[in-house]
């Protein structure tokens, strides 16, 4: 029951930010949104930087179960190839909104958020520098472009019409050739 409680407040705390004009997130607000307390809220998350955390890793541990659904495997046997590929299919794929970015975006403004979307999803993103230059490059590119994908869709700022979709992910798919099979 309490992880169904926690995953009801999570989930409610990311409708906030889902609301029209955008949304914030408060002890208040996603007591309300979420149908509990304040106590009731604060007996999961006493302060709201443990909250805001817990919503950041609410938000990682859906792009892990994607990321890990797409590759099919155990990340740890996965080549850089690979996980980059299963990073830019499902960005590219996946539905985000604009929770997804305002999670993602408001790490940039706290270390803490940003040590956690980077320990999460470094394994992901992270290139051996042992690879040769122009591989890294072609890596790089192709995140790059998943990055600008699913943040345009995420914000409906200069959203990529999904007519384009198939053809950006054949550059991606050339991008993410690995030359050294």
């Amino acid at each position: 029951m309490a992880s169904n409680a926690k995953r009801q407040i999570l989930d409610g705390a990311l409708d906030l930010l889902r609301a029209e004009g955008g949304g914030t997130i408060t002890l208040d607000a996603a007591a309300k949104q979420a149908g509990v307390t304040k106590p009731g809220l604060m007996y999961h998350f006493p302060t709201k930087e443990a909250l805001m955390l817990a919503v950041v890793d609410h938000v990682a541990d859906r792009w892990e179960t994607l990321l890990l659904h797409r590759l099919g495997r155990p990340l740890e046997t996965a080549t850089p190839h690979q996980r980059i590929r299963a990073y830019v299919e499902v960005s590219l794929a996946a539905e985000f909104d604009r929770a997804d970015f305002a999670i993602y975006f408001d790490a940039h403004y706290r270390t803490a958020f940003t040590d956690a979307w980077v320990r999460r999803m470094e394994p992901w993103l992270a290139v051996p520098d042992t690879l040769p230059d122009t591989a890294r490059a072609r890596l790089a590119a192709a995140r790059l472009l998943a990055d600008g994908y699913w943040i345009a869709t995420s914000t409906a700022v200069f959203p990529v019409p999904d007519r384009d979709r198939a053809h950006l992910l054949a550059v991606a798919e050339d991008l993410l050739k690995d030359e050294s099979s």
